[in-house]
C-alpha cells in the first residue's frame, strides 16, 4: 500500500513538472483561443479603446475566443459568458495562466488517484487470477511431459516390434530357403538313383 502511495505521488510530481515545463511554450491548437492573464480581472469595453464604455469585466485566467486581430492595442473577444467586447491586448495570452494550469493538474491528479485506487482494488483479483493461471500452466506442463513420455515409449515399442518382425521374416525366409535347398538336394539324389536303377534294368 505504501509503495502504491509513493508511486502515485512520484507520478503526480513528474506530471506537474512536465506540464510546468511545457506550459510556457504551449499554444492552443485553436488560434482563436486565448486566456486573460493572471491579474485580478480586466475590463471589457464596447470598442477598441478605453474611451468606449465598460460593459463588464473578465476574471483572470478565463478562457476567451478572439474575434479579430489586434486593433489599437485591443482584441475583440467573446468571454465565458458569451459577451462580445474589447479587452487590452496586454492582458491576453495564448498560454493558459496559472489558474488554468492548476485546474488541469488538479483534474489530472484526481484521475490518477482514481486509477490508483482502482488498481489497488483490482490487484488482489489479478494476483489470484495469476495464481490460478500459474497452477493451470503447471498442470498442463505436467500433462504435456507425460504425453511426451507416452509418445516416446509408444515409438520405442513400435521400433522394437518392427525390428522383431523383420528378424522373424528373415528367419522364416532363411528357413524356407534352407528347406527348399534340402528338398532340392534330396530330389536330385532320388532322381539320380532312380536313373541308375533304370539303367541296370
Amino acid at each position: 500500500m505504501l509503495k502504491h502511495c509513493i508511486f502515485g505521488l512520484l507520478l503526480t510530481a513528474a506530471t506537474f513538472i512536465s506540464y510546468a515545463e511545457q506550459a510556457p511554450n504551449t499554444t492552443s491548437a485553436d488560434d482563436n483561443t486565448a486566456y486573460i492573464i493572471d491579474n485580478l480581472y480586466t475590463f471589457v469595453h464596447s470598442g477598441p479603446s478605453k474611451n468606449y464604455r465598460i460593459i463588464g469585466s473578465v476574471d483572470a485566467g478565463t478562457q476567451i475566443t478572439l474575434l479579430s486581430a489586434e486593433d489599437n492595442g485591443y482584441y475583440k473577444i467573446v468571454d465565458d459568458k458569451e459577451r462580445e467586447g474589447w479587452v487590452e491586448s496586454k492582458f491576453v495570452s495564448q498560454t493558459a495562466g496559472l489558474h488554468q494550469q492548476y485546474q488541469a493538474l488538479t483534474n489530472d491528479m484526481t484521475v490518477m488517484q482514481e486509477q490508483l485506487r482502482q488498481a489497488e482494488i483490482e490487484l488482489p483479483q489479478l494476483q489470484e487470477k495469476n495464481q490460478i493461471l500459474s497452477e493451470k500452466n503447471q498442470a498442463l506442463s505436467a500433462q504435456i511431459t507425460q504425453l511426451k513420455k507416452s509418445l516416446d515409449s509408444t515409438r520405442s515399442q513400435k521400433q522394437i516390434a518392427s525390428a522383431k518382425e523383420k528378424r522373424q521374416l528373415l528367419t522364416y525366409g532363411g528357413a524356407i530357403a534352407f528347406i527348399g535347398l534340402l528338398l532340392g538336394i534330396i530330389l536330385t539324389i532320388m532322381l539320380s538313383r532312380r536313373k541308375r536303377y533304370d539303367g541296370w534294368a
